[in-house]
């Protein structure tokens, strides 16, 4: 296993922060109608900052993006523009918002598969380039990209009964808080199974299996204690355990395996 060389880091670690924060914009164009309805409280229907302002960042972004590209190698050209189609069809709802909106499992699912996209670029940035066959792995790696997007998703709408705002659909209203918060720990688990294989192919499960184990059995207690008492501070603490996990998990799989080796 070889360090990646710095414009590997470098492209990578810059085009994986623009592609959340297009995200970010996109959801503020997908949104806006709702958000001025329902949570004018919102930076964008305050109007402390426009929609065009947003549209000019996502364009610079897309242009960084693409000159790093080039710079890099171009056979990553093809790999972002599939990532910037799918974005596209989120942000218009796959041309269904009605049907997805009456299906939010559906409407969930759809938009995850943009994490695996983007870790596969952002891999390709190292592969791709070297002119070699994606490793072993990537799929598991993919995998639990596309799990911990469920982790994150779920874990940021889970909310305390006096925190639930009309017009806003967290899936702790549309599920109901236990089946909310089970399928919160299924997805955790879900991760959890998908990173562990992918660790095996690279000769670092055990460690890998030892953090997840550790992070799970946090996890229930978090989950135990929010529908033990759902309150405010409890629902946070899914949040921010989700995050917690998305951290330490991507360190075992990326950097520490690397250090550990070299």
């Amino acid at each position: 296993m070889e360090f990646p060389t710095t414009q590997t880091v470098l492209v990578g670690f810059v085009s994986v922060f623009l592609f959340f924060l297009q995200l970010r914009i996109a959801d503020e164009f997908k949104d806006y109608e709702d958000d001025a309805r329902y949570r004018p409280y919102r930076p964008v229907p305050r109007g402390l900052i426009s929609l065009r302002e947003l549209g000019v960042v996502g364009f610079i972004s897309a242009l960084i993006q693409s000159g790093l590209a080039l710079w890099l190698s171009r056979s990553l050209v093809p790999l972002l523009a599939i990532v910037w189609a799918y974005m596209v069809l989120m942000s218009k709802e796959f041309f269904v918002p009605r049907w997805l909106k009456a299906h939010p499992l559906v409407y969930m699912l759809s938009h995850m598969f943009i994490m695996p996209l983007i870790y596969l670029y952002t891999t390709a940035c190292d592969w791709r380039v070297a002119q070699e066959m994606p490793p072993e792995g990537l799929p598991w790696f993919l995998g639990s990209g596309f799990f911990n997007g469920l982790v994150i998703e779920i874990g940021r709408k889970i909310r305390a009964p006096e925190d639930e705002e009309h017009g806003v659909e967290t899936y702790s209203f549309l599920w109901g808080r236990r089946n909310a918060v089970l399928a919160w720990l299924g997805a955790l688990l879900l991760t959890a199974i998908s990173a562990s294989v992918a660790a095996f192919q690279i000769d670092f499960a055990m460690p890998v299996a030892w953090l997840v184990g550790i992070l799970f059995v946090t996890a229930i207690a978090t989950a135990w204690r929010f529908l033990g008492f759902p309150a405010t501070e409890r629902a946070k603490m899914i949040e921010q355990v989700s995050g917690m996990w998305t951290l330490l998990l991507y360190l075992s799989l990326g950097v520490l395996p690397l250090l550990w080796r070299l």
